[in-house]
């Protein structure tokens, strides 16, 4: 069975092939709803979109195993790849994603079929170097 390792809360699950991350987080108590830099990270506990790939509030980072996960989907392409006018509560997903073009997805969406290392809750860089490229 894959291995699912969340760095920052130092935890690593097995989960069945074809588990989504969404469910593995779930199933090992971490929580992927970090809001905007931790800003609402209690009231997007309940207000998401319970793995529907609508929110992006699940948002990773794929710090090793991007090939173990399935490939994006036309949900996460919207989400990430394509930027226009979204409801707010996407912008943030939106926004952590520029300069981690390569590795960033929704957990959601994502399904393991082998092991990975993820990182939760990744910050934004409004400031970085990608920023205005």
């Amino acid at each position: 069975m894959p291995i699912v390792k969340f760095v920052k809360e130092k935890k690593e699950i097995d989960v069945p092939d074809g588990t989504d991350l969404r469910s593995a987080a779930l199933q090992a108590g971490v929580n992927l709803y970090h809001g905007f830099n931790g800003c609402c990270s209690s009231l997007n506990r309940l207000v998401n979109c319970h793995g529907l790939g609508g929110c992006g509030t699940c948002r990773v980072l794929v710090a090793k195993g991007m090939e173990s996960l399935s490939p994006m989907g036309m949900l996460e392409k919207a989400k990430f790849r394509i930027i226009m006018p979204d409801p707010p509560v996407s912008w943030p997903a939106v926004l952590a994603f520029i300069g981690h073009e390569d590795t960033m997805r929704l957990a959601c969406q994502s399904k393991v079929h082998g092991d990975v290392e993820i990182e939760t809750g990744p910050d934004l860089d409004l400031y970085g170097e990608n920023f205005f490229s």
